[in-house]
């Protein structure tokens, strides 16, 4: 009986082995998952990460310019590093994990900010942060800005504006959270790998600089980025300077047209117009500014006046001439022989009557054709002194007009040189 006892007790233990064996094993949690819940389990993201507060933590930063999308508007990078003393683990204890991503929500991130306005809307959210092993931050934070510039017009299209993007923390004080570049000022100033440089912008340079600004008895830490770029003028010197600068040479050579010919005024009259047109055009290209204007824009003006003066110098010579003319014209050889003719006709009436002979009517009637004749040569001299006076004042005046023009281009092509190249 204890035989068939023990062999029953063996049997029931060879049963249950079999079916413990084949009920499933209940899995692990992965080291990911583990680590993630293991820092997370007491993490507390309304509270400083830091074990002594009145340590201070230091929050680093940089920028990467992007694009320049206009005067005030870019996109660019604005990575953000700083140590949380809570969120530090033995690489070992978890598969070797040195690097994990976690959601933003989940730990503190500080509210450094940007004083600039910021579009809403317009920066994309990045729902996490990386974490390293040894607690270092890093978020990294696509923004589109809009910057604060002091916008100088003047030398448009050949203008450089300084602009400006000042990060801060909106509410912790120096003592709580203070401010530190991530890398040098120097590589950040001359840092173009990632803008865009197509455009109608070149990027020059990003000089940065700290300070620290006392309010309310309390200093806060700034850092200031000052985006220094340079717009590239050839759209608008093709666009706008050389059909001006050839409309003004049109004008120039107009000049050439004959005093009596009768078209100078109307073709100039015809260029006044045009410029007319193409400045109502072009007035959405050039920049609206309250305070200065450019100097593109005192350009035209000057243009325009000039082309004024043009057709008013012609005006006033074409007027001499042809008063001139008017008066010459009142002695016109026509008038003078029909005067004679007309006298020698009646006097011929007269002749009859009392002539001494037909030799005689003869003779002084010759005599009256030949005073005509040297009348109308005298009157056709005259007027040819008097278009001559004429041309030598148009000359005097065009070369008056040439002077004040190419003055006033030198002028404007040296200070566009000088902004150019500077």
């Amino acid at each position: 009986f204890c035989r068939s006892l023990m062999s029953l007790l063996w049997l029931m233990l060879l049963f249950s082995a079999h079916l413990a064996g084949c009920v499933p094993e209940k899995p692990k949690r992965s080291a990911l998952n583990q680590l993630t819940r293991t820092l997370l389990r007491k993490y507390d993201c309304g509270v400083r990460p830091v074990h002594n507060w009145t340590s201070t933590t230091t929050v680093y930063v940089d920028l990467i310019l992007q694009s320049v999308l206009d005067v005030f508007h870019t996109f660019c990078l604005m990575p953000q590093v700083w140590t949380d003393e809570f969120l530090v683990w033995d690489p070992e204890e978890f598969d070797g994990i040195n690097e994990i991503s976690l959601s933003s929500d989940a730990i503190w991130v500080p509210d450094v900010i940007v004083s600039e306005f910021v579009e809403e809307g317009k920066s994309p959210p990045i729902p996490y942060v990386y974490v390293n092993s040894s607690g270092w931050v890093k978020n990294y934070r696509p923004i589109q800005a809009v910057l604060a510039c002091s916008l100088e017009m003047y030398a448009f299209p050949f203008d450089k504006q300084n602009c400006s993007l000042t990060f801060r923390s909106w509410l912790h004080s120096v003592k709580e959270i203070d401010l530190a570049l991530w890398r040098s000022a120097e590589a950040i100033a001359n840092d173009k790998r990632e803008f865009m440089n197509d455009g109608e912008w070149e990027l020059l340079s990003i000089p940065s600089q700290y300070r620290q600004i006392h309010q309310d008895d309390t200093d806060y830490a700034h850092i200031q980025f000052n985006v220094l770029i340079r717009r590239r003028p050839l759209l608008y010197v093709v666009g706008l300077l050389i059909p001006s600068i050839f409309l003004m040479l049109v004008d120039v050579i107009s000049f050439y047209l004959p005093l009596n010919s009768g078209t100078r005024i109307a073709f100039k009259i015809s260029i006044l117009l045009g410029y007319t047109v193409f400045r109502v055009n072009m007035t959405d290209e050039l920049p609206v500014t309250a305070v200065r204007t450019p100097l593109i824009g005192v350009f035209f003006a000057v243009c325009m006046a000039l082309l004024m003066l043009s057709l008013i110098k012609s005006i006033l010579v074409v007027k001499l001439l042809h008063h001139s003319e008017k008066e010459v014209k009142q002695m016109s050889v026509s008038a003078c022989l029909l005067d004679k003719y007309g006298s020698a006709a009646h006097d011929f009436t007269d002749s009859l009557q009392d002539a001494p002979s037909g030799l005689e009517w003869l003779l002084g009637e010759l005599s009256s054709l030949r005073q005509a004749l040297s009348q109308e040569d005298g009157e056709s001299s005259s007027q040819a002194e008097w278009l001559a006076l004429c041309s030598r004042l148009d000359r005097l005046l065009f070369r008056l007009y040439l002077l004040v023009l190419v003055a006033y281009a030198g002028t404007l092509l040296l200070l566009w040189t000088s902004w150019s190249f500077a």
